[in-house]
């Protein structure tokens, strides 16, 4: 196979598998069966165990001793940590975006807005799962509300932690809609942000990023700790 194909199959393979982790349906802890993924996504399996690889570095899968793959399990510490380091560096990239932003900076965070608050947030297939496409339009208008931030290592280390939560986000889809108003939450920080209210912007990313931490740890949905792979198996 040339390099070039094998790569693009290796990046087809990594993107798939990454929004089933982040969409919720590769769970948390849950064993990730390489031959299965082969038939069913129709990648080789050299790609396939690349893509595992990348996702491993990246924190979203785990590996097992002679076991193979695992999607990585999510936890109480972990969640608080990583919700505290969000807030940081989420405002920190906000603030900056707010002070540097222009006319198009604002016409992305309007037009992405107005695209999420039409796409339904549950899958038409799975309701008690996130719609795909939503996900997808989610993370456009963050990225859109960030966009004029001219600190890229802010951005880039902003990117993982955005992948991080999403999958505790994806965690909570089962019984955050009754507890919560996302469009409503994501309003509040793109009219902030217009106004260039860099106070009342940094507050509602604030209250947007506590609440999923807020339904997991009420409902015990993440783990006191992650298991060991042993017992795990």
């Amino acid at each position: 196979m040339p390099k070039a194909k094998g790569q693009t199959m290796t990046a087809q393979a990594y993107e798939r598998i990454r929004a089933d982790i982040l969409t919720g349906r590769l769970k948390p802890n849950e064993k990730i069966k390489i031959s299965d993924l082969v038939s069913k996504l129709g990648f080789s399996l050299g790609a396939v165990r690349e893509a595992l690889s990348r996702l491993s570095s990246e924190g979203l899968a785990v590996t097992e001793t002679n076991k193979g793959f695992r999607v990585a399990p999510i936890t109480e510490e972990d969640l608080v940590d990583l919700t505290r380091t969000r807030i940081l560096i989420e405002t920190e990239c906000l603030k900056n975006a707010i002070e540097n932003g222009d006319l198009k900076w604002e016409t992305g965070i309007v037009s992405t807005l107005f695209e999420i608050t039409r796409i339904p947030v549950y899958d038409p297939d799975d309701p008690q799962a996130l719609n795909p496409e939503w996900v997808d339009a989610h993370q456009r208008f963050h990225e859109a509300l960030v966009a004029a931030c001219d600190s890229p290592w802010l951005l880039r280390i902003r990117d993982s932690l955005f992948a991080q939560s999403e999958r505790y986000r994806s965690a909570t889809a089962s019984i955050s809609r009754l507890q919560r108003d996302l469009n409503a939450e994501h309003k509040a920080i793109a009219d902030a942000a217009i106004a260039r209210d860099t106070e009342a912007a940094v507050e509602a990313m604030r209250k947007h990023l506590s609440h999923t931490r807020k339904i997991l740890l009420d409902a015990h949905l993440a783990q006191t700790a992650a298991p060991p792979a042993e017992a795990a198996s």
